[in-house]
């Protein structure tokens, strides 16, 4: 009398809801560790990007007052030392510095590491894992 009918849910007899619980945990598992994982890249990437815009922005700030000195004091001086016109050294001091802007935003543009390498590199093993597990035939076990 205790044995299970036809009917009789998967739970109540054991045999079953085991595995798919396991099965249910470790694919539940899998994706916590996969967020946890992008979670910490992404906060790592987040203050390499804040520190390559800051210091752009602290660049550029410099750029602007050397600009600004060397226009207010500068020119006038190289011009009455010179004898120059003020407005071709004006015109000189800007090329310079308009170069030198160049030259620093081409630096902090340089190709980096991609984001997110430990997180692709799971992927990639997860994928091939999913393959593995569909290309191995079944056991009765």
């Amino acid at each position: 009398m205790n044995q299970p009918t036809e009917n009789a849910p998967a739970a109540e007899t054991g045999q079953q809801e085991p595995r798919l619980g396991n099965w249910r945990e470790a694919l539940m598992a899998l994706i916590a560790s996969r967020i946890a994982l992008i979670q910490f890249e992404a906060r790592d990437t987040a203050r390499q990007r804040a520190r390559r815009v800051l210091s752009i922005i602290v660049a550029a700030i410099c750029l602007f007052f050397t600009w600004a000195l060397l226009v207010a004091g500068g020119i006038a001086a190289i011009a009455a030392v010179a004898g120059w016109p003020w407005h071709w050294l004006a015109l000189a001091a800007a090329l310079l510095h308009l170069l030198m802007a160049l030259f620093l935003t081409s630096g902090s543009a340089k190709a980096s590491a991609p984001a997110f390498p430990l997180t692709r590199a799971e992927f990639q093993k997860d994928r091939e894992w999913i393959e593995n597990f569909h290309k191995k035939p079944k056991s009765n076990t």
